[in-house]
Formats: C-alpha cells, structure tokens, sequence
C-alpha cells in the first residue's frame, strides 16, 4: 500500500492564509495561441478550488509545455493556457501562472539553486503533475526538499486506479504496449512481465523486442506482425489482440499500434482501441497518443480510467513508486 503521507488528502491540509504552489500537468497541444485539447487542465481544476474555497493566500502554477530545451521558444509560452484558466476559475481567485519551467535549463538539470528560486515566496507544494512525476526533475524532486508538499486530488485519483491494478486486479491482467519511446519503455517491459498474465506488443518496438530480448522473456509475451512497410500491426495480429481483450478481466493500454494519424497505417490502433473500449475487464489507458488515438476512433466512452501520463503509468505498475512522490516522501516535514 502508498506510504501515508504519499496519500495524504489535500483536504486535511491546512491551507487558510498559505502562499501555495502548485506543479500542474499543462503539457498542452498549442496552434495560433489557442490550447487545442484542454482535458489536462480540466483535470487540475478540483485541486485549484479546492484551495481557493478554503482560502489559500495565493497559488502559483507551475508548468512546462513541449521541449523547448532550456531556451525561450515564443510558441511555446503559457499565454493560451493563462487566458483559458482565467475563464475556467473564479474571477477573484488569487492565482498567477509562472512562464513554461523548460524555459529555463534547470529545470531538466534538477538545477537546486532554480528550485530555491521557485520556492522562494511559498509556503507549501502541491504537486499535480502525475505524469511528470517519474522525471528527476526540479519542479519535481527538488521543491520537496525546501516545502512541506503533497499531491493533489487528480494525481491522488492516479494513484488509486493504479493501485487496483498492482494489488487487487481481476485476472486475467492483460499489458498491451506498443508506440515509438524505446528508450523509455524497453527497460519497464521485462519489469512489467511479473505483474501481467499476458503482454501484448505492437507499435515500433516489436522490432526493438524482437531483437533485445532473451527468448525465455518473449514466449511470455504475444508480439504482433507488422506490415509491410513497418508502420502498423497486421490486421489479423490486432484481430488476435482484440480476442485477448475480450477474455481479460483487466486491461492497461499504453502506445498505439502503429502511425494512426494516417488512415492507411490506423487500423490496427483501431481494432484494438475499439475492443478495449468495449471490453467488460477493468480498462486503463494513458499516454497523450495512446489517449489521441482512442478519441479519434471514439473509443473512450468504456474506458474507466484515462490515465494522463503514459511512461509515469507503467512506471508507477513497474515500481510502485515515482521519484516525485519518494521527494515528498523524505522531504521537508510538516
């Protein structure tokens, strides 16, 4: 189970005349200054009422959006999600939005001194950006260690669907991973294998699997065809999985089958999105392509948890932990 102060409810913190940080997850699509997909910030607003309605001082949001690499990137600036979040709260909330953390270098150096900065006129922190929590990042690891801190209601909401799978899921327990980040998810496969009944592939790393791992570690794994040209799983692969998906009592999705964007290469992201949804196990799925493709091929209606960060998720499922939530853990006490 989550260590207590892991899971420690905002609501019992005492937060009446506090100036209070909160690391929201923004990471937004952003076209002409306008923010095309605002399911993120949706997900941080009952953390921020919370707060206002039980008299915080002041909150400051802190966020980053895409990888501008430590420089200033004018179309990456948080103008579009300040002006959205100024019709979305209350109009004499007392919150302010710090320009995207990415702008500045030690922000992904875990840069200390640019956390104390951070830090500097705050009471507390509130860390609501699940999927950033498995990044040693500054906003991330570091702000723990000078603020007493917490998580927030959506990351909590994470946690406890992620919980259900680690120690109470209805088996059979079915991992489809698929998508493009080998770099990230080749290492969490092997540790992912203990917990799964059965483990579906698809997506670019059925090459990189194919090749890296040991045979004993792929006969407990069913990993797709890919056709012709690479950029999708065959049809009857995905018919295969979508068999699978029907007899499990719990499924985690996480990385699309192919290059969905494009209808040629988009059915077999399809047939298994659209399985899932339908699907009678417990359905988790995350990751921002993972969650683009099931809304594009409308296949979220059955999902019971959309998780908002993908790599986080299973590795949170891998560990049981994230380094965010160990910084809290041992950081600065109440």
């Amino acid at each position: 189970m989550l260590h207590s102060k892991k899971m420690e409810k905002l609501e019992n913190i005492p937060v009446a005349g506090k100036r209070i940080i909160v690391r929201a997850d923004y990471d937004v699509p952003l076209a002409h200054g306008k923010v095309l997909d605002k399911t993120r910030i949706d997900a941080s607003l009952p953390t921020l009422k919370n707060l206002f309605e039980r008299k915080a001082r002041a909150v400051t949001i802190l966020c980053h959006i895409d990888r501008p690499g430590g420089k200033v990137v004018e179309e990456l600036r948080v103008r579009p999600v300040a002006e959205l979040l100024k019709v979305m709260l209350p109009k004499n909330f007392p919150a302010t939005i710090e320009e995207n953390l990415r702008f500045n270098p030690g922000e992904e150096t875990n840069n200390l001194e640019f956390a104390g900065q951070l830090a500097l006129h705050a009471d507390l922190f509130i860390n609501e950006a699940f999927a950033d929590s498995h990044r040693n990042h500054a906003s991330i690891v570091s702000l723990p260690k000078l603020l007493p801190s917490a998580i927030g209601l959506h990351f909590r909401k994470e946690l406890e669907a992620l919980e259900r799978v680690r120690h109470a899921p209805h088996r059979p327990l079915l991992l489809i991973i698929g998508g493009a980040k080998l770099e990230t998810k080749l290492p969490l496969i092997e540790k992912l294998l203990p917990l799964a009944d059965e483990m579906l592939i698809g997506g670019k790393l059925v090459a990189e699997v194919n090749k890296s791992c040991s045979p004993e570690v792929l006969s407990r794994m069913m990993v797709a065809d890919l056709s012709k040209d690479g950029r999708d799983i065959t049809k009857r692969s995905a018919q295969k999985f979508s068999e699978k998906i029907k007899t499990a009592g719990t499924i985690v999705w996480n990385g699309p089958m192919g290059v969905f964007e494009e209808a040629e290469t988009s059915l077999g992201t399809k047939i298994v999105a659209q399985a899932i949804d339908s699907a009678q196990g417990y359905t988790i799925i995350g990751g921002g392509d993972t969650e683009a493709a099931a809304t594009k091929f409308n296949a979220e209606k059955g999902i019971d948890h959309i998780s908002m960060g993908g790599g986080a998720m299973l590795q949170y499922l891998a560990d049981g932990t994230l380094v965010g939530l160990d910084a809290i853990e041992g950081g600065k006490q109440w």
